[in-house]
């Protein structure tokens, strides 16, 4: 990561990780068991990549941190329930996230889904909550609320899940040919709903809320869109080549079967497409010049990065 991006994120990791700090329940309020579930896992030491794009799709657009700041820890707490649930035994049945072991291995089934409930629905209390920061506009939060709840629901990061599940073990090669008109076709479904959809509605959010134009919103939405795949490309790549401690996880793609780039398209080919896309990226900044900058090196540091 290079040193301008590197003061971006840690600047403004240190500012959600206060806030999100902040915001959730203490671990002393009743029921305790469910507000520790939730803090284990929001801060099991993410990258915070979701709120960090918040803030530099405001900051692309005029606006400031402190301005979008509940909706940048909504967005966290969206992606911290999709990967406690993702985890549980019906889906993915991981017991390791980030090199410790899962919510559900912690606290059990019930509580960790709950917990995942539980972070959901503070999310949009979040979002709304944003209406009394200055400068921001009611209708722009009712905006938001409808990008997010379509980027978290079946028209996004949900629909893509399920295409995830109904192709595992191997199911893709029949499902990529009987729902979509390859398995290429299929692959793209679900990683533009399961990983780029939310990081669109991130972009997006930020955008909205500092009084971005149509063209400016529009623009960060492209972006997102690419980096999202791009972003999934990288992790299917680091699945078969990265080293499992940096990663924090034991098990595999491979191992499953999943539908993924490399299994596609073999490496070298994935690694290359998520080049293309990189560039896709680069190119969808134009509208917005100089103050995408920072933009412009996060996605160089999707495509490169090791874990």
């Amino acid at each position: 990561m290079k040193p301008v991006l590197k003061r971006f994120f840690d600047r403004n990791a240190l500012v959600v990780n206060r806030a999100l700090d902040r915001l959730l329940p203490a671990n002393t309020v009743q029921p305790r068991v469910i507000h520790k579930a939730m803090r284990y896992s929001v801060n099991a030491g993410g990258k915070r990549l979701r709120p960090i794009l918040v803030i530099a799709g405001a900051e692309a657009c005029g606006g400031r941190a402190a301005r979008v700041l509940p909706t940048a820890c909504a967005l966290e707490m969206i992606h911290t329930y999709s990967l406690i649930h993702d985890d549980l035994p019906a889906m993915d049945d991981d017991d390791l996230r980030r090199g410790r072991p899962t919510n559900h291995r912690v606290f059990g089934d019930a509580i960790a889904i709950l917990a995942g409930d539980a972070l959901l629905t503070l999310a949009f209390r979040l979002i709304a909550d944003n209406a009394r920061a200055a400068g921001v506009r009611n209708a722009a939060v009712i905006d938001v609320v409808r990008v997010v709840a379509d980027g978290a629901g079946t028209a996004g990061m949900v629909g893509g899940q399920v295409a995830d599940i109904e192709s595992e073990n191997g199911r893709w090669k029949k499902a990529g040919k009987r729902i979509f008109a390859s398995p290429a076709r299929l692959l793209e479904f679900i990683h533009l709903n399961k990983t780029a959809a939310l990081i669109r509605a991130s972009l997006v959010s930020g955008a909205v809320l500092s009084g971005g134009t149509k063209k400016e919103v529009a623009a960060l939405d492209a972006y997102g869109r690419w980096i999202g795949l791009a972003f999934q490309v990288a992790d299917d790549v680091l699945d078969r080549t990265g080293d499992k401690k940096k990663l924090g996880k034991r098990g595999s793609d491979a191992q499953n079967e999943k539908l993924t780039y490399p299994a596609l398209f073999g490496l070298d080919r994935s690694v290359d497409i998520g080049r293309e896309m990189i560039a896709r990226a680069h190119g969808a900044l134009k509208p917005l010049g100089k103050r995408a900058a920072v933009l412009h090196e996060l996605a160089d540091y999707i495509i490169a990065r090791d874990h």
